[in-house]
């Protein structure tokens, strides 16, 4: 997959999905408000992307499993597009994101206490009815789809140093890594480029540890990825030590849409990159970066929403002075009753 593959999905899903906003909230730090598209998260643009490279679809629809997000996103796809929607869901699934899903008419069968486990039983369901299967994160149509974010970032900001995002699957920070690939000129003023301090694919911050500040690495192939997981869903990190990908228990605040026990084969080669960079945050820093978003900026998140930001918050991640930072805010399906203690 490359650069091209992302321009391809941008014109297929056009007119489909919302061009949504960037909010300059202090001198060169965004915010990617990625938590207004419809379906509220990016995921319907992975979804479009790959019902849409399929043809005719078939008559019995389309399937997926997911924590919730990528479910609202098939559902809402598929009601646009008139096909049939069944989407399978673990135990673990928010009370807000099954009722979103009822709403948009999809056929839903709540099974297993993660992911994973849902997953087993919607392809196994997949096989039997000959439904479409869109997966979360490990299709390449689906990656594209997601990269049309790291498009608009970059058109909208005018170019960034660095992008912060949540990963999962990694479905969306490949799919952002790839969108934001074509070579620009550096933002910053200093026409040099800060060499990389990590000169191995694939760096990793150790736990407590910080990503060292202004660090670009390969300017010329776009801004360097900030990849933040919670502690306690390390997929990316944890691949990125051993080599390939390996499986992690799932649990905290955010298990219902980071909540992946393996990082996507599609996304590990990716974000082996020397331009990535890993890092971690606590489920305190995550429940901190919500309320902050909410209390300072009248942003509604759901933790996997505010996890990019609590690397900020937290320190896991700080910006040199000058460096222009995008912070994507990717999720909003959540109780606005639990945005204050």
């Amino acid at each position: 997959m490359d650069y091209s593959d992302v321009l391809a999905a941008a014109s297929r899903i056009d007119g489909l999905v919302l061009r949504t906003p960037v909010l300059e909230v202090s001198p060169g730090l965004f915010f990617k408000l990625e938590l207004l598209q419809h379906s509220g998260s990016f995921k319907v643009r992975g979804a479009f992307n790959r019902m849409l490279s399929a043809g005719e679809l078939p008559s019995s629809g389309v399937i997926a499993a997911s924590g919730g997000n990528h479910g609202l996103a098939v559902a809402y796809a598929a009601r646009v597009l008139g096909v049939r929607a069944e989407i399978f869901v673990p135990e673990v699934t928010s009370p807000v994101k099954v009722a979103g899903l009822e709403a948009l008419g999809a056929h839903i069968t709540q099974t297993g206490a993660i992911y994973s486990e849902a997953a087993e039983a919607a392809a196994k369901r997949a096989a039997e009815s000959g439904a479409l299967a869109v997966h979360a994160y490990d299709q390449a149509e689906v990656v594209a789809g997601q990269g049309t974010t790291g498009l608009e970032i970059v058109e909208q900001t005018g170019g960034v140093d660095t992008v912060v995002v949540a990963v999962g699957g990694g479905g969306f920070a490949s799919g952002i890594t790839l969108g934001t690939s074509a070579p620009t000129p550096s933002p910053s003023s200093d026409p040099t480029p800060t060499p990389s301090l990590s000169p191995t694919p694939g760096s990793v911050a150790a736990p407590g540890s910080v990503a060292a500040p202004g660090s670009v690495a390969t300017r010329g192939s776009g801004p360097r990825i900030i990849a933040v997981e919670p502690e306690r869903i390390p997929t990316l990190h944890e691949a990125l030590r051993a080599g390939h990908p390996v499986p992690v228990e799932v649990g905290g605040v955010a298990a219902d849409a980071l909540g992946a026990t393996k990082i996507g084969t599609i996304a590990f080669e990716i974000l082996s990159s020397p331009r990535v960079e890993s890092v971690l945050v606590t489920d305190e820093a995550i429940v901190e970066a919500r309320r902050t978003l909410w209390a300072r900026h009248r942003v509604a998140a759901e933790p996997a929403g505010a996890t990019a930001y609590a690397a900020l918050l937290a320190g896991a991640y700080t910006p040199a002075p000058g460096e222009r930072v995008a912070v994507v805010l990717c999720g909003s399906n959540t109780d606005p009753s639990t945005l204050t203690p």
